[in-house]
């Protein structure tokens, strides 16, 4: 259910983990599209869900993407 949630919003899994207790994936995501994500992942794990970011690289945008903030 998680990875579906990571791929709606244009994530690419890297991997997954799967242990007794827990599920951990590794993906890259834009950080415009994980703004709110904690609230969603907190809602699917009744409160116990974590993330953590890193910053990987920067790059350009998109066309429309750059259209939309003008």
């Amino acid at each position: 259910m998680l990875s579906v949630t990571l791929t709606v919003v244009v994530g690419m899994i890297k991997s997954q983990d799967a242990g007794v207790n827990r599920c951990a994936y590794q993906s890259d995501v834009p950080l415009s599209e994980m703004f709110g994500y904690i609230g969603d992942l907190r809602t699917m794990t009744s409160g116990r869900g974590q993330f953590s970011m890193e910053f990987l690289a920067l790059y350009a945008m998109s066309k429309n993407v750059a259209e939309e903030v003008d």
